[in-house]
């Protein structure tokens, strides 16, 4: 029964290699293919949480071995990594509850992006997003998490930017994607480490070795994968991310900020159990930081006005509390509650544009009632207990996306601003650089000077001119070069050698024109994303 690991996270990896390339090579295309996307995603999607099912039934019945090996993926000196899965524990009920929740809102996206004018690429993503996060929770490694984790993150800004021609859209979905990096180069840092003092990358020798690990070894490596924990659960101080990526489709945001990769960064910090309990300091520290986001979360919550921006400060509240879990020990209540959770969120995601178009109708009434409620008037009446700038902080979100600005893009900006005048007036004046020389920086269009009669260089032979070192380097090898151009290419060829070099030029441009078709820019990325799995 381990064998049926390898097929969880595969079978959403084909319905979304099906998607692209019908959809690349226009098999796949309008409306009237909706109904085989949405077949092809719906039925894949199923076959792996049914896979996952049965994977979890027999866990429970003893039969898993708890470990499975596919095979060797590289080796190089020590490091010696495989393609293994987990198949028992915690990481199986996860992947059984969320191959449903992915199952689930497959299903509802249906009707949902009936008609949208990017139907069939946002069933791709989804199906992409599913293999993903399923290789993220049964991945025996830390090479395929991390796989999962990138790809995961990926499918989130493009669901994000999923209506690029709105600029709020794009630029929200850039800045989430760039705050996650911050906490990918913590992942592979981590990873790094682990493999150092760990003595490799698979979770369960790391685990296993950390017994044997010093207070700051652990701590080292717990503060890395704390820091990736951080960034991907949306905790303080990366929590601004989480409204941001409010822009996409709602199925979306279900599955991505309220079912599933919400939670991947509490999943690494349970995975992590025995090493972070080697290191009490940075369970303080994950501790103090899902207290503070708690707070935060319910506090700006308060004043939110909007279905899905409530929702997602209830979110990273949650996330807050199951980070405090962990950081205090309670490491079973963590997991039930990430699990709860998600089923919770997940629900109310999918039902808030059903709410909203039955409150229109009542919202008036509704309205008038509730103001002359006296369970109203003593809501206001503490509301009004508050004090102002504790109010106008919470409108404000306490000024976290300028404070982070303040802090990290400003100064980011002025070290570029200062090493790029260094590098104008300092480096270049010592080195020295080559003086342009438009008219004679080709051969072949000194030949067209020549056949037309045009001297526009009173010393055809001197071909650049430089001052400093590198200047007069780059002198010397353009005046070899140039001879042997003049001497052997030019006159050897002939005059002809203009109208091929046109008619080469003709086909590269051609052919440049080609590649850069969206259809194989698609192509190469889908390819890409293969060679990584």
């Amino acid at each position: 029964m381990d064998a049926l690991v390898v097929l969880i996270p595969l079978m959403p990896l084909i319905g979304a290699s099906v998607i692209g390339i019908g959809h690349l090579f226009g098999a796949i295309d309008g409306e009237q293919s909706e109904t085989v996307t949405a077949d092809i995603a719906s039925w894949t999607v199923f076959m792996s949480s049914l896979l996952a099912l049965i994977l979890l039934g027999a866990d429970l019945l003893g039969k898993n071995t708890g470990f499975y090996n596919v095979g060797q993926w590289l080796s190089s000196y020590t490091l010696d990594i495989h393609i293994n899965f987990v198949t028992g524990g915690f990481n199986v009920r996860l992947a059984a509850l969320f191959s449903l929740l992915l199952a689930i809102v497959t299903h509802f996206s249906v009707n949902y992006m009936h008609r949208e004018a990017g139907y069939h690429r946002f069933f791709f993503t989804l199906s992409l997003f599913c293999s993903a996060i399923l290789l993220l929770v049964l991945s025996g490694n830390t090479i395929g998490t991390f796989i999962g984790w990138e790809v995961a993150g990926l499918c989130s800004y493009f669901l994000i930017a999923y209506a690029y021609d709105r600029p709020v859209a794009s630029a929200n979905a850039t800045r989430v994607f760039i705050t996650n990096r911050i906490g990918d180069a913590a992942f592979l840092l981590g990873s790094g480490l682990s493999y150092a003092w760990g003595g490799g990358v698979n979770w369960n020798a790391i685990n296993t070795l950390a017994a044997q690990m010093s207070p700051g070894e652990a701590a080292a490596i717990t503060l890395c994968f704390s820091v990736a924990a951080f960034a991907k659960s949306a905790q303080l101080p990366f929590t601004s991310w989480l409204a941001r990526a409010m822009e996409g489709p709602t199925p979306s945001s279900a599955v991505f900020y309220g079912a599933v990769m919400v939670h991947a960064g509490v999943y690494l910090i349970i995975l992590l159990r025995p090493v972070f309990e080697q290191a009490p300091l940075v369970m303080a520290i994950v501790a103090i930081v899902g207290l503070v986001t708690a707070v935060y979360a319910f506090v700006v919550g308060l004043t939110q006005t909007d279905v899905k921006s409530s929702l997602i400060f209830a979110t990273s509240g949650q996330l807050g509390l199951m980070f405090l879990e962990c950081g205090l020990g309670f490491w079973q209540l963590a997991e039930w509650h990430l699990c709860a959770h998600a089923v919770v969120r997940c629900y109310q995601f999918l039902t808030a544009p059903s709410l909203m178009h039955n409150m229109q109708g009542h919202y008036i009434e509704t309205s008038r009632r509730q103001s002359s409620s006296p369970a109203r008037r003593r809501h206001l009446r503490r509301v009004g207990d508050v004090p102002p700038w504790v109010y106008v902080a919470s409108l404000q979100r306490f000024w976290l996306d300028p404070i982070i600005d303040w802090a990290l893009l400003k100064p980011v900006r002025g070290l570029a601003h200062d090493l790029s005048y260094f590098d104008d007036h300092i480096v270049d004046r010592v080195m020295g650089s080559p003086a342009p020389a438009i008219k004679a920086i080709s051969s072949l269009a000194q030949l067209e000077e020549r056949r037309i009669g045009a001297h526009l260089e009173s010393d055809s032979d001197k071909f650049a001119q430089g001052s400093g070192l590198a200047g007069t380097l780059t002198e010397w090898t353009a005046a070899v070069v140039h001879w042997f151009e003049d001497h052997f290419v030019l006159r050897g060829i002939g005059r002809n050698t203009v109208n091929y070099g046109r008619e080469l030029g003709h086909i590269a441009n051609m052919f440049e024109q080609s590649v850069l078709r969206p259809r194989y820019l698609l192509l190469f990325v889908f390819i890409t994303l293969l060679v990584a799995f």
